[in-house]
């Protein structure tokens, strides 16, 4: 839809050639719905380096980490579109692992470092693994939840402006079963 040469809609237009432009935020939240979503406004909310230091990326499929600020047009979508990260291809693999080394020697020995997608495969989590170590971290509600869910209790936390636990994903349990559905929002 956003790449339809005839889409009126406002995303579209910015990301067509010779446009603005629109930052990978707000595309991949856009393609990706309430899950995407959810994690920027979380990671925006909560996200806590010092002042003028990014703390919030998305991992991409052929530049490695890039701020969730990085304005993006119609040309990036494409070359994201030609890599398969699931096969373990290395126009994945090496800018990730190269950005990850990057962030591992700039931070504290100290900082933990959060991430907010899935720990199910090791796609991204064991490049950060080898990183990070035991400073990796996830939210413990996560495991078991789908996408949607996940998507969800992140937008759910940050409207209450309340973080949710960590845990290391060294040694976590990758898999588990599925939590409760969360219940509707109280009114306001």
């Amino acid at each position: 839809m956003v790449l339809n040469p005839k889409a009126t809609f406002d995303l579209a237009v910015r990301l067509r050639a010779g446009g603005p432009g629109a930052t990978i935020g707000e595309v991949f939240s856009f393609m990706s719905g309430l899950y995407f979503r959810g994690k920027l406004t979380y990671a925006t909310a909560f996200g806590n380096r010092p002042r003028g230091s990014v703390s919030t990326f998305v991992i991409t499929t052929d530049r490695g980490l890039v701020p969730a600020d990085t304005v993006i047009r119609r040309k990036d979508i494409e070359s994201f579109a030609t890599v398969d990260i699931a096969s373990g291809d290395d126009r994945y693999a090496a800018p990730l692992r190269r950005d990850v080394e990057r962030l591992a020697a700039e931070l504290d020995a100290t900082t933990d470092v959060v991430l907010l997608g899935s720990i199910a495969t090791g796609k991204y989590a064991d490049i950060l693994i080898s990183a990070f170590g035991e400073r990796l971290r996830f939210p413990k509600e996560f495991v078991g939840r789908g996408d949607m869910s996940r998507g969800g209790l992140l937008l759910r936390c940050a409207r209450e402006g309340r973080q949710l636990e960590y845990a290391s994903v060294l040694g976590a349990s990758r898999h588990g079963k599925r939590p409760p559905k969360l219940g509707p929002l109280p009114s306001r």
